[in-house]
């Protein structure tokens, strides 16, 4: 689940890169995407600090609305332009929109009636329930420690994303493709009353 632009940075322990999906899987039909597991230890606790809001990491609260991929981006991208990490705007707005998009899609959409924001850590009770309990709740976070930036787009739906072999002429079905192609490594696992779909960036 690495991309073609993967950096072998020990100070990440990225591991070695995985390769692609099964050749043999049909167009049209998707497959679920394993869970991470095994993942490097540097990696795997930052996976965890941004699931539990540890630590720098930002989050904000997307509404079941059309123009919650366009905040979300927006959110994304003056993070990055305060981090001094522009150069990745086009990579990680991508990434952006399409995990948002995918969660809109995918989750039920959020809890109506409480307000999108950016919080901090400590404004949740329980960092054991990341997303507040509610019932289809949809969270992006971003956490940045230079040169490494660690987006996750967090949803109450269980269930793995789904790698779909892409139809170039549909208008949909490449998300992930693209979510693995403008990032490092991305991945998933399974949180508390839902899942975070992670994917890694890193500055030039």
């Amino acid at each position: 689940m690495t991309s073609r632009h993967a950096h072998d940075d020990t100070r990440w322990e990225l591991g070695p890169v995985v390769g692609p999906a099964d050749p043999h899987d049909h167009a049209g039909c998707s497959t679920p995407v394993p869970e991470s597991s095994d993942l490097p230890a540097r990696l795997d606790a930052a996976v965890t600090a941004l699931t539990e809001l540890r630590g720098p990491t930002f989050s904000f609260t997307v509404e079941p609305d059309p123009e919650s991929v366009t905040e979300a981006r927006h959110f994304a991208v003056s993070r990055l332009a305060e981090w001094g990490v522009a150069e990745l705007t086009d990579d990680v707005g991508l990434v952006v929109s399409e995990l948002v998009t995918n969660a809109l899609r995918h989750s039920g959409g959020t809890s109506r009636g409480r307000p999108g924001g950016v919080h901090r850590a400590g404004v949740y009770d329980d960092p054991a329930d990341p997303l507040g309990s509610a019932p289809s709740a949809i969270r992006l976070r971003l956490a940045f420690q230079a040169p490494w930036l660690l987006c996750g787009i967090l949803d109450a739906s269980p269930a793995a994303p789904r790698r779909k072999e892409p139809d170039y002429i549909a208008e949909t079905g490449r998300g992930l493709h693209l979510v693995e192609s403008f990032s490092v490594r991305w991945g998933w696992r399974a949180i508390p009353r839902g899942k975070v779909v992670w994917a890694l960036f890193r500055s030039p």
